[in-house]
């Protein structure tokens, strides 16, 4: 007898997140849709992780747990999506969780609507301290329903400078349509972004809940968001390259709207960049160092973004002044003030990026 195909997959990849991923677990199992099926993939955890998966799953016949050797979150990901059932797809990550009426809202605006997306605003709490404190900054857009896909390009870029069309896990994804296009995670680090990026290539029909649910944390010092990465730059000029072709895809290149909002994006990641660099864990000696960001904040890109680029805050426009005076060591400097705040005060720094 074949099994009830279930309205969702929830797709999750664990490892070593034995302190958080029975919060995640449980926040899918008070979700008020009951009609889904969560696929966690134990990514060769070597804490209890594995252990909590499986004694919830002997608890709850829609979990089902896969024991895999350690190759990262986006095997770990397509090897569920390999055996997903669900109409729709929704991806969380395990230290993560939802609020109750994820699921059924989102599920009910696809059917509603017969769509092949749904976005759905997000928390962003960073946790600092000792004592369980944290900020919270809500990503959002109001409520909306873009029936064909010049609609939804026309608006995509508001989407994107509000970080709903970064990652997967503020989504609903129709399952159909990933197997269609043969969509699977790239096999690299920040692989969120390339997955959603091919998704919404040519999708056609999109809509978005302005309503948080997606609680995303920010606490884990080894998180891949916070470490210090020597080929960070090349990857953000490779996303730099993909956002661009996504918006000559659509034939919008020439949009001035959607082309600042790249070109401030690009900006910003440079800054991060420049942090990066500054990190006391980058390996370069000082002049390696001043000779990497010479090199990043002189490029033609930089030049042509920082003139294209409308700061919000005057922070972020003063961030950006020795970039545009081509400044190695002024900008040098001011990545180490950047990286000094992000390493010791938590709550200053997801404050100030907020604001940006």
């Amino acid at each position: 007898m074949t099994p009830r195909q279930p309205k969702v997959s929830v797709i999750i990849p664990a490892y070593n997140v034995g302190q958080y991923v029975r919060r995640a677990i449980e926040s899918l199992q008070n979700q008020t849709l009951r009609d889904f099926e969560v696929l966690v993939v134990d990514d060769g955890s070597t804490d209890r992780t594995g252990e909590i998966l499986d004694r919830m799953a002997e608890r709850d016949y829609r979990i089902t747990v896969f024991h895999n050797e350690n190759g990262g979150a986006p095997a770990a990901r397509n090897y569920a999506l390999d055996r997903a059932r669900g109409t729709y797809i929704d991806f969380m990550d395990a230290d993560d969780w939802a609020e109750p009426h994820m699921l059924e809202d989102m599920v009910e605006l696809a059917e509603r609507s017969t769509l092949e997306m749904v976005i759905s605003g997000f928390y962003i709490d960073t946790y600092y301290g000792d004592n369980g404190e944290y900020t919270s900054e809500i990503k959002s857009r109001p409520d909306a329903v873009y029936p064909t896909q010049q609609e939804f390009r026309a608006a995509a870029w508001q989407l994107f400078d509000q970080n709903l069309l970064y990652t997967p896990w503020n989504k609903l994804f129709l399952r159909e349509r990933i197997e269609e296009i043969g969509l699977r995670f790239r096999l690299t680090f920040w692989d969120d972004f390339p997955f959603v990026l091919d998704y919404i290539r040519d999708v056609q029909r999109v809509g978005v809940i302005e309503q948080p649910y997606y609680h995303f944390i920010r606490q884990r010092a080894e998180s891949e968001t916070a470490r210090w990465r020597p080929d960070m730059y090349e990857k953000r000029e490779e996303e730099h390259g993909w956002m661009l072709d996504l918006y000559h895809h659509w034939g919008l290149d020439g949009d001035a709207a959607c082309m600042e909002m790249i070109q401030r994006r690009y900006i910003e990641r440079l800054i991060g960049c420049i942090e990066n660099v500054c990190n006391p864990a980058c390996e370069l000696s000082t002049k390696e160092k001043l000779k990497q960001i010479d090199m990043m904040i002189s490029s033609d890109r930089a030049q042509i973004a920082v003139a294209m680029a409308h700061p919000r805050s005057r922070m972020m426009k003063a961030m950006l002044v020795p970039v545009k005076a081509k400044n190695a060591r002024l900008a040098y400097h001011e990545g180490k003030i950047i990286s000094h705040v992000k390493r010791h005060n938590t709550k200053v720094f997801a404050t100030l990026k907020a604001n940006r």
